[in-house]
Order: C-alpha cells, then sequence, then structure tokens
C-alpha cells in the first residue's frame, strides 16, 4: 500500500485509542507514518531534525547520517510524502522540519495519556 498524508490531515491524524475506535482512515495515516519511520536512517533523520534549532539543510544531514546526498533525500522524500516532515527551499538546498503535530500525533496512538 502506497499511501501518502494528506498535509491537512496531520493533526487529526492518530487519534488515542482511549477516545474510541480507531477509524480504518486513521488507521492507514498512522500506518503510513509507522511505515516511514521503520527504517534506522528515517529514525536517525527525525530524531536530528526533532533535536534542532530550526530546518536543517539537507548538506548538513548527509554527513550526520553517513549516507550519500541522493540517499538521504530519498529518505526525506519519504518522510514528507508520510507528513513527518516540512520542506522549505532555499536557492539550490533544501532545509528540513518536522511537520508540528506529527510525532505527538503518533505518540498518542500507542500512548492514550499522552
Amino acid at each position: 500500500m502506497n499511501v501518502e498524508m494528506n498535509p491537512a490531515n496531520v493533526e487529526a491524524c492518530c487519534p488515542p485509542l482511549g477516545d474510541g475506535v480507531l477509524q480504518e482512515q486513521e488507521a492507514v495515516e498512522a500506518a503510513v507514518r509507522f511505515k516511514a519511520l521503520g527504517d534506522p536512517a528515517r529514525v536517525r533523520i527525525v530524531n536530528r531534525l526533532a533535536v534542532a534549532d530550526g530546518p536543517v539543510c539537507v548538506c548538513d544531514l548527509t554527513p550526520e547520517i553517513g549516507l550519500s546526498q541522493a540517499t538521504v533525500s530519498f529518505h526525506l522524500k519519504k518522510l514528507l510524502g508520510a507528513g513527518l516532515v516540512e520542506r522549505e527551499q532555499r536557492g539550490k538546498w533544501a532545509f528540513y522540519s518536522i511537520r508540528p503535530g506529527a510525532l505527538e500525533g503518533l505518540a498518542t496512538v500507542l500512548d492514550p495519556g499522552v
């Protein structure tokens, strides 16, 4: 299944399980995000972006992750498609940051007390 997240649904995604039965579309959207995090390089990228003070250039992620620029860009595209990150173009470089609310939505699926 190759489903991309609709950015408009980012905050609406992933209500806590304690709030009631998870609807099919909500489950699909959460699964898309979890699937995007199913690669260790993507988890490291998300971690790096989560602790950054602002948007991070792909050129800075490349040496930190230890992969080629093309591979890091590939992983960022997957994270962007899943609605986990945002992209800002500055000249020839792309800067990425965590999409507000994206990680909290996942956390509430796993821990309704969050």
